[in-house]
């Protein structure tokens, strides 16, 4: 379950990145488009796995270094729920930032890139390894709050990751332009799955406060149940399917 929703996530996070490397391809000679698609998509798959190593290395550093003490709160503060607490924040302020561009300047993005100059396979590439970098934090986070304390083998966890990471490049190669084509036609689903990022936000900031044993006014913060997490995702696809069959036989 973990695996098929986060593999589901990672491309669905994925198309701004695969809208912006057809832009960047599409500058060059028809002979070296796919060519630079494939091979920057490539390269981003390998960048995304070494940033989960990276990752995965901060959030396994769980020993308190220093504490908060006061008469109504506690806190002991550690790499890992500093990690997690700032990637939670940042997915919340990249999600809502991404659903009102979405809404307000649909086109800014794209239009932005349009004006880049680009006169080699070489500049191409690493124009998508730039993009793909600025796409990953958020796509890595995100794995991270679907699969920290999941499994207690920190290695399993990881394994999963990047699992997830090489299956949605994979699709993402094999698929990009109908992948395209059917979120152009429902932007919903990726208004979807930027909603669901606020929730992954959100569960990483109680976890990074219940991993860092915090009480408020004598009382525990607790960590969000995966499993709730899971559920409220599944019903949301369900949901939003249900209605796309309804318009399509409208």
């Amino acid at each position: 379950m973990a695996l098929l929703t986060l593999t589901f996530l990672e491309i669905i996070l994925g198309i701004d990145n695969i809208v912006f490397i057809s832009i960047a391809a599409n500058k060059l000679p028809k002979h070296q488009q796919s060519k630079a698609t494939t091979v920057g998509l490539l390269l981003a798959m390998l960048q995304r796995i070494i940033l989960l190593f990276f990752v995965s290395f901060l959030i396994g550093l769980k020993d308190p270094f220093y504490s908060i003490e006061y008469t109504w709160l506690y806190i002991a503060i550690s790499w890992q729920s500093i990690i997690l607490f700032a990637g939670g924040l940042f997915l919340i302020y990249k999600s809502t930032s991404e659903i009102h561009e979405k809404v307000e300047m649909p086109n800014h993005d794209e239009n932005y890139l349009n004006k880049k100059k680009i006169k080699s396979l070489s500049q191409a590439i690493v124009q998508i390894l730039i993009i793909d970098f600025i796409f990953s934090i958020d796509s890595i986070l995100t794995a991270v709050g679907m699969t920290n304390g999941l499994h207690p083998n920190h290695n399993y966890n990881l394994v999963l990751m990047i699992i997830a990471v090489i299956i949605s490049i994979g699709i993402m190669i094999l698929f990009a332009n109908p992948i395209r084509k059917f979120i152009s036609e429902h932007p919903s689903m990726q208004l979807l799955g930027l909603a669901f990022l606020i929730l992954i936000g959100f569960m990483l900031i109680t976890e990074a406060a219940h991993l860092s044993d915090t009480k408020l006014l004598g009382n525990e913060i607790g960590a969000i149940p995966k499993g709730y997490l899971y559920f409220a995702i599944a019903f949301s696809l369900f949901v939003e399917f249900l209605n796309l069959r309804i318009q399509k036989k409208n």
